[in-house]
């Protein structure tokens, strides 16, 4: 297939986008993402893997401008954004989010790109200013003052900015005239003017754009399912995990919620593991895939370290078959070690039915920060 032809999107959920043919769109291609941050630059490698023989097939580079929020520091503007996840290497720093769990920060950064991994947005600080944010975007293996600054205007507080699948928009929390926290989305191209989406739940809560036409949803661990008419996702004092798919966008709230249903014991979604089936890191550490039409346990649990190891495991990842997923083993909050960083990763995959082999992944593109995107 030649590098200009159209193909169907293989991702859950969204196969409705026609995709140009890419090392990073095709199917049996794992992505990957990490950032570096240097004394005079930072920026995010991309990476599309051979799930096969975990070998790099292709790498893209997003060049992190100048004034991108990528790290929260005394002094600046607080901004809720995924990249601060990503590039997250100082634990002093403030955190955008309540919860970082790998569980919820790997769907949160794959929200920053569109499906093809050629855009990433990214929110803007003024230079030198403590409480303007503007959004805008990147694209791949363009130079650091090359970037796209959506708004401008002074006063704005435009956070949480996230792609949407096509590319062609970038959605963000931003707060209007009132002081009201909304959801909305400016076009890449042309003027850029808002388009409101409606009411949000302030800043804390990331987003996530999904399906066609595009639709916010803000809440954690959004995971579209891969018939695109359900998703699951949490938030504070909503009770359930898998949800329908709604016609607006708007953050996951107990009005906005439909046809909830609460696996049991699922402490972290992994992801989809069929149409019927989610895969769940559970309140006692183990993984179990649970049927998402009935709530309950449809497999047995799968232990992936034992309770004397002293470490734990984090999901990030199913493969679209549903058979396998990746994990990150470490020790519990070895983030707060100052040579965290300097350790190397132990990321394995493992089948989603006991009794299988784990994998070892290792390669000297994989480090600690490596997030795992997605699996098409």
């Amino acid at each position: 297939m030649s590098g200009s032809s159209a193909r169907s999107a293989p991702y859950l959920g969204n196969r409705g986008y026609a995709l140009s043919d890419s090392p990073f769109t095709r199917e049996d291609t794992v992505v990957t993402a990490r950032c570096g941050v240097g004394a005079r630059y930072a920026g995010v490698v991309v990476t599309a893997w051979d799930p096969e023989s975990w070998k790099p097939r292709a790498t893209r580079w997003f060049a992190v401008p100048e004034d991108a929020a990528f790290n929260n520091y005394s002094g600046a503007k607080t901004v809720h954004s995924p990249l601060v996840d990503l590039c997250a290497e100082n634990p002093e720093a403030p955190a955008p989010y309540p919860t970082d769990s790998l569980e919820h920060i790997a769907p949160r950064v794959r929200a920053l790109f569109d499906l093809s991994y050629t855009r990433m947005a990214v929110v803007l600080r003024d230079p030198g200013g403590k409480t303007a944010s503007h959004v805008g975007f990147v694209k791949s293996d363009a130079e650091q003052d090359d970037f796209v600054r959506l708004s401008g205007a002074a006063g704005d507080d435009e956070q949480n900015a996230v792609m949407s699948p096509d590319g062609r928009t970038v959605w963000f929390t931003y707060a209007d005239r009132d002081g009201r926290k909304r959801i909305g989305f400016r076009s890449a191209e042309g003027d850029h003017h808002l388009s409101d989406e409606g009411p949000a739940a302030g800043n804390d809560l990331p987003l996530t754009v999904t399906g066609k036409p595009a639709r916010a949803v803000q809440a954690n661990m959004v995971h579209l399912a891969p018939h695109g008419r359900r998703l699951t996702a949490t938030a504070p004092k909503v009770f359930g995990t898998v949800f329908d798919t709604w016609n607006s966008s708007a953050p996951l709230s107990r009005t906005s919620a439909r046809g909830a249903l609460l696996l049991s014991g699922c402490a972290g979604v992994v992801g989809w593991a069929g149409d019927d089936r989610v895969l769940c890191r559970t309140s006692s550490g183990s993984f179990r895939t649970m049927d998402a039409r009935t709530g309950r346990a449809a497999g047995a649990p799968i232990s992936v370290v034992g309770p004397q190891d002293g470490t734990v495991a984090e999901g990030m990842l199913v493969s679209p078959d549903g058979t396998k997923f990746i994990i990150s083993v470490h020790r519990p909050n070895a983030e707060q070690d100052p040579d965290y960083g300097y350790h190397a990763p132990d990321f394995r995959v493992v089948p989603t039915t006991r009794g299988g082999t784990a994998t070892d992944l290792a390669d000297e593109e994989l480090d600690l920060h490596t997030v795992f995107l997605s699996w098409s």
